[in-house]
């Protein structure tokens, strides 16, 4: 079969969902193919983008950096090839510094990476674990650099991203090249590829 699943529909096929997408052109550059896959259902689609903006609302000392590189781990985790690349794209365009763009995959050891961002990140990775790996000690660890409200904040992050990671790996979501760009540049050399994503549909 080909991928995507199901077929895009045109950017003009509803107007307000459209207008609540215009925000992606601030953190993307773009507005992502999966807006018009989810576009066959507008609630589901207003629903995602919203949520969206909520859990990647800047709250103070979970930054915009951060909240995206959580949800790159988090994707890189669920093996999601299309969100690592928007992932890692939109880190870069918030201003990710170059050392940690380079280190993601080594952030456990890398002095690029706090304490504080260690433990958000391993929370990332057991949390998109399947079977959930959160235990006590990641836990204590996480509250040692985080409130309450912080820890929400990136457990949002992270639940959000479960769904994006579900619905674009089994849709097969085309991935645009701005995504395709960053992905070579900061993760090809770690192994990353756009499979099913390839600007080109596969067939299996």
């Amino acid at each position: 079969m080909s991928f995507p699943v199901v077929s895009p529909l045109s950017p003009d096929a509803n107007d307000e969902t459209m207008k609540l997408a215009a925000f992606y052109n601030e953190t993307l550059g773009f507005c992502p193919n999966g807006v018009f896959t989810m576009q066959h259902r507008p609630a589901i689609l207003t629903a995602a983008i919203n949520l969206n903006k909520a859990v990647m609302e800047n709250h103070g000392r979970v930054t915009n950096v951060l909240k995206r590189l959580i949800a790159y781990v988090a994707s890189s985790k669920a093996g999601c090839q299309y969100c690592q690349a928007h992932t890692i794209l939109a880190a870069e365009r918030f201003g990710a510094d170059s050392e940690q763009l380079a280190h993601i995959c080594q952030y456990s050891t890398h002095a690029a990476f706090s304490p504080a961002e260690r433990a958000a990140l391993d929370f990332a990775v057991a949390a998109s674990s399947v079977p959930n790996a959160v235990n006590s000690p990641i836990i204590e660890n996480l509250r040692q650099h985080w409130d309450e409200g912080e820890i929400v904040e990136i457990l949002g992050v992270i639940s959000h991203f479960g769904f994006l990671n579900r619905w674009h790996d089994s849709m097969g979501t085309t991935i645009e090249s701005g995504a395709l760009n960053a992905a070579e540049k900061h993760l090809a050399k770690h192994g990353w590829s756009p499979g099913k994503h390839a600007q080109t549909n596969n067939s299996s």
